[in-house]
């Protein structure tokens, strides 16, 4: 369903230890447009009945219905950057080509 880069496990891992009730992460789809799917992720303290959870490097990642479809392929990721880094989602399978036709890039 969806994989996590080492870097990104090793960052999640650290913030959950930091408040152990924060035991699962939860991906979704916060927006969509015509230049593709916009993912947020965040920390919950269950999983919800009808979510889909794996366990990727220990840690439980759950989708919620809606958003599975578009989580599907995706990685999640850690990137380290001079600005300012953070955590990524790319979904190659969800890709809208680098533009759209309102000609947002």
């Amino acid at each position: 369903m969806i994989e996590v880069t080492p870097l990104a496990a090793e960052k999640l891992t650290g913030l959950m230890a930091q408040d152990p009730a924060q035991r699962v992460l939860r991906v979704y789809v916060s927006g969509k447009s015509c230049c593709g799917v916009s993912y947020g992720l965040a920390f919950d303290e269950t999983q919800l009945p009808d979510d889909a959870v794996v366990q990727r490097a220990g840690i439980d990642v759950a989708v919620d219905p809606d958003s599975l479809p578009f989580v599907q392929g995706a990685t999640i990721d850690f990137v380290d950057a001079l600005m300012g880094g953070g955590f990524t989602v790319r979904n190659p399978s969800i890709d809208s080509g680098g533009g759209c036709a309102c000609g947002r890039r």
